[in-house]
């Protein structure tokens, strides 16, 4: 029986056979609601591998083998990532800024309908850590070069008790709470 299990989860894995849903291989559900994180629940999180822990959160990268597709939608530049059903903004915003003020930067997107859409959000901690590369790509940075080069460290949703909010830094490839400025790299939720 075990030899069946592994059997059927290599060829999942490679996409040989589909899931009870069609996907090729499942996607990675990944938590999209918003929450106070402790540093150890950051440094617990699934799908991630960290090379060095630290007081503020972690080195590391996401292990998700994702399967991008960048599209134009009535001009706007999206990331569709197959991998986990989310739908990123391709370039995010050109100004880093205050997490309150990313909140209203999203708040215009949705206003003005970006890509059709009026479900734009910060991202999860989670959903900002799966954007992280092992490695450094052409851009420089820990993340695919299908996104914006432009934005080094991005906001999440998250925050850390009342110290501060959790950001993703694509300079360095790393996880910690701040409160200084970041960029705002919005998400949405595939259906």
């Amino acid at each position: 029986m075990l030899n069946i299990l592994i059997a059927s989860f290599v060829l999942l894995s490679a996409g040989i056979i589909q899931s009870a849903d069609g996907e090729y291989p499942p996607r990675t559900k990944l938590r999209s609601s918003y929450m106070n994180l402790s540093l150890s629940q950051v440094q617990s999180m699934s799908n991630i591998s960290i090379r060095k822990k630290d007081k503020w959160g972690f080195y590391g990268h996401s292990t998700i083998i994702h399967r991008y597709e960048e599209k134009s939608i009535n001009g706007d530049g999206v990331v569709i990532d197959h991998a986990t059903g989310l739908m990123w903004h391709q370039s995010g915003s050109s100004d880093y800024m205050r997490w309150d003020n990313a909140r209203n930067w999203i708040g215009n997107l949705n206003y003005r309908k970006y890509a059709g859409y009026q479900d734009w959000r910060l991202p999860t901690l989670e959903e900002a850590v799966s954007l992280l590369e092992p490695g450094r790509r052409i851009n420089n940075l820990y993340i695919d070069p299908v996104f914006n080069d432009e934005q080094w460290g991005i906001w999440s949703g998250d925050i850390y008790g009342a110290k501060g909010v959790w950001s993703v830094y694509f300079s360095l490839g790393n996880v910690r709470w701040n409160v200084k400025n970041r960029y705002v790299r919005p998400v949405r939720s595939l259906k």
